[in-house]
């Protein structure tokens, strides 16, 4: 019985913190699941869908302009003192007199309805390609916002995981300098060591303990940063994966900077605003043609000389009318021509985009291409350096142990493998931020999702 108690005591204290590991796990985020968070909650992001729906209502507005506009109005007009006239007196057996005459009673007043149909205005057919174009646009800012939230998140996740595998290096310093400090300690107490000795150990193992808080400070900031973009509310927990991801960016032999170009979404997104701009020539340029419109009225009205507009026994008179308008521009003063200068000035300027980004995509491919190429040769050689500084130390400490290296070189050892660790780790981090460049060139960030 009492055995039985202890194991279940056992399995208990055992349970809580299995759980708590497990806990821990299922919360750990991998990069794939950071960006599918991101694309999902980011700020800009929504923003840019906010624009997108805003290009459909836009679109659904200058189809309105081209429908039926149906107006309606009301007026009530009172006259104080009405206006007086003078008519020649022969008009009422007078001759050589003018006679002071008022027209039109106290009270006037009427309403209606007015109809005003499009029939011709070759800005409306203009207006129409530029609002889908501006949908267009909006679409392919979402999918730039989108590549950006992408860059912006990877970017972040992989140097907050370099710096989670730097505390694994100092870890392990520390727990080595803590296993030299041991002994000098029992050395020291039998007279072997000096104190001078083991207060250099003492004082490297401190600064490794110090940079271990500021390691800490740094991880701290940049899980808030990856927090940031990824939309995450800073209060909530976030841990990141233990595993390096792997991000597929083989350079490829013969890319061909144009064929990568064409497919670029912010290419696309410079062309589509090149046609909307051209457009917008089109448009300034529709106002010399001659517009026509149907337009149709219908109202009543009444005059009285007394407010009794309610008396149903007064009389009310109706009108109609119908016609057609025809707007013909002759002479601006030459504005229009000025303003279609200006808006081909805005054509030629995305020209000039274009051309940059040409060759800036150029630039960024041969850049990240030479980065991957000069960070996997010495990933390599870190790889070789970390290998031999780890045998150097470990035979160094032996030596020192039977006492045939000095304390100095075991410092100086340890001190060599922790910067050659620490180099391998940022060279780790500059290839894989210059894969994550190179995906970017070729507008394929979207493949760390899939």
């Amino acid at each position: 019985m009492k055995k039985f108690i202890y194991l279940a005591g056992l399995f208990l204290m055992v349970l809580p913190p299995v759980m708590a590991q497990n806990q821990i796990k299922a919360n750990q985020l991998s990069l794939t699941d950071a960006l599918k968070y991101a694309l999902a909650n980011n700020e800009t992001i929504k923003i840019a869908l906010l624009d997108e729906k805003s290009a459909e209502y836009k679109i659904k507005e200058t189809i309105g302009s081209g429908l039926p506009q149906i107006s309606g109005t009301g007026t009530v007009t009172t006259y104080p003192a009405l206006a007086t006239q003078l008519l020649p007196g022969e008009l009422a057996g007078q001759p050589g007199t003018l006679i002071p005459v008022q027209f039109g009673t106290k009270y006037n007043t009427s309403g209606g309805l007015q109809l005003q149909q499009l029939l011709f205005r070759k800005s409306f057919f203009v207006g129409l390609e530029a609002a889908q174009t501006t949908k267009d646009l909006y679409a392919l800012r979402t999918q730039m916002s989108e590549e950006e939230v992408i860059y912006n998140v990877s970017s972040a996740y992989l140097q907050l995981l370099q710096t989670k595998e730097q505390f694994s290096t100092i870890d392990a310093n520390t727990k080595r300098l803590a296993q030299l400090e041991k002994i000098l300690k029992l050395q020291y107490q039998n007279d072997v060591a000096t104190k001078v000795q083991l207060n250099r150990v003492t004082v490297s193992k401190t600064n490794l303990e110090n940079s271990r808080q500021t390691l800490t400070a740094a991880y701290d900031q940049q899980k808030n940063a990856l927090k940031f973009f990824m939309g995450m509310p800073m209060d909530q927990d976030l841990e990141i994966a233990e595993s390096v991801p792997a991000l597929e960016a083989s350079v490829a032999v013969n890319a061909d900077p144009k064929t990568i170009l064409s497919e670029k979404i912010d290419f696309k997104l410079l062309n589509t605003q090149k046609s909307l701009y051209k457009l917008n020539v089109k448009n300034i340029n529709s106002g010399y043609a001659p517009s026509l419109s149907a337009i149709a009225n219908y109202s009543y009205n009444a005059q009285r000389n007394e407010f009794n507009f309610f008396d149903s026994n007064q009389p009310w008179f109706k009108a109609v009318s119908i016609g057609v308008q025809l707007n013909v521009p002759i002479f601006d003063g030459f504005q229009r021509k000025n303003q279609i200068r200006q808006a081909q000035i805005e054509v030629d300027k995305v020209d000039q985009d274009i051309n940059q980004l040409t060759r800036n995509t150029e630039m960024s491919l041969l850049n990240a291409q030479t980065q991957m190429e000069t960070s996997l040769s010495s990933i390599q050689a870190q790889e070789r350096n970390v290998n031999l500084a780890q045998e150097v130390y470990r035979n160094t400490n032996e030596l020192y142990k039977e006492g045939l290296a000095p304390l100095t070189e075991v410092l100086d050892t340890e001190l060599s493998l922790r910067e050659a660790q620490t180099n391998l780790n940022n060279e780790r981090l500059k290839y894989q931020l210059a894969q994550l460049t190179y995906l970017q060139a070729k507008g394929e960030l979207k493949t760390l999702i899939k």
